[in-house]
């Protein structure tokens, strides 16, 4: 059996959403014990990712990180149609990741005990994100 839904996601910007709740209950709703949970994010310019979720310190050392990898308004980028996080907010969703593949167990993703499921935005407005949960089982 396959059970789709999508969800909207608003962001207030650049940051770490989690969607662990959000995309537990669509596997619950999907009616799948045993199988897999895929999870999709339409944008190019945000991403996904399963992480730490006990220490807020952790998505700050990751911001951190990720600002000095890539820059806003680094004068390399010629893209800028947005502003100046425009193409490091596309460099940042390559280097992560747009999509999870996630066990599911009794009807429900089987995640490590300071497991976290993540939409992780990179620009630095808010905006609309678009995520597909795909499960897929009996």
């Amino acid at each position: 059996m396959i059970f789709r839904d999508k969800l909207q996601i608003a962001t207030d910007g650049r940051g770490t959403y989690d969607l662990s709740a959000n995309v537990q209950q669509v596997v619950a709703a999907s009616g799948i014990g045993t199988g897999m949970c895929h999870v999709f994010i339409h944008h190019t310019s945000a991403s996904l990712m399963l992480c730490e979720n006990a220490d807020p310190d952790v998505m700050r050392d990751l911001e951190t990180f990720m600002s000095r990898q890539v820059p806003d308004g680094d004068p390399m980028f010629m893209h800028t149609a947005e502003g100046p996080d425009d193409m490091p907010a596309h460099i940042r969703s390559i280097l992560t990741q747009s999509d999870l593949n996630l066990p599911v167990s009794d009807g429900q993703c089987s995640l490590g005990t300071w497991q976290g499921i993540y939409l992780w935005e990179h620009r630095l407005a808010p905006h609309s994100r678009h995520v597909t949960v795909t499960v897929q089982g009996e």
